[in-house]
């Protein structure tokens, strides 16, 4: 998935880049909509790469899991089972998928990184909707609206996931640190 996103994230600019150079030698408004359909795209990825490493390098997968803003809201719940996560969940790509593995690390630990990765996500969903400023300099308001729009939902989708696996991976934590905790018998 990592390799994926930086050669998408380094399409799209070069995409965006050359139809910009083509729109100012040629001027059609189709290669000006391409342009800024690439370059807008090319955002969203450089953004997300950019705010992970960034949080990654803040955090390094430490979080207290146990801090409200990680907890579950009573309505939760019901929002995940409405949406049916759990039929879907398994499908979406993880960046750093080793962070979430049992064979690598405990329970405690991928925890936080899930902590960490809701972090990336929720960044990346507010960040989403600054592209819509630039429909002030160069029109085309759908074409950023519907980017931005998608690109949100998208992090929500990652968030929601790591929201609605958390409380599982965090009373498995719980009970390995309660099993590492008692004395070994003899």
């Amino acid at each position: 998935m990592k390799s994926l996103l930086k050669t998408a994230t380094a399409g799209t600019i070069t995409g965006a880049v050359t139809g910009s150079f083509l729109h100012y030698r040629y001027g059609s408004p189709w290669l000006l909509a391409l342009a800024i359909t690439l370059g807008t795209i090319a955002y969203h990825l450089t953004i997300r790469l950019l705010v992970g490493g960034a949080v990654n390098f803040v955090m390094r997968n430490h979080a207290d899991y146990h801090k409200k803003w990680y907890q579950l809201r009573p309505h939760e719940e019901r929002l995940y089972g409405f949406l049916r996560v759990k039929q879907w969940k398994g499908k979406l790509p993880a960046y750093e998928p080793e962070w979430f593995s049992p064979r690598k690390h405990t329970f405690d630990e991928i925890a936080q990184a899930m902590c960490q990765s809701e972090i990336v996500h929720e960044i990346n969903v507010i960040l989403s909707f600054l592209p819509m400023l630039a429909s002030v300099w160069f029109g085309s308001f759908g074409v950023f609206c519907a980017t931005s729009v998608a690109a949100a939902c998208i992090d929500m989708l990652f968030v929601i996931v790591q929201r609605y696996n958390r409380p599982r991976i965090v009373s498995l934590a719980e009970r390995q640190k309660g099993r590492s905790k008692t004395p070994q018998s003899v």
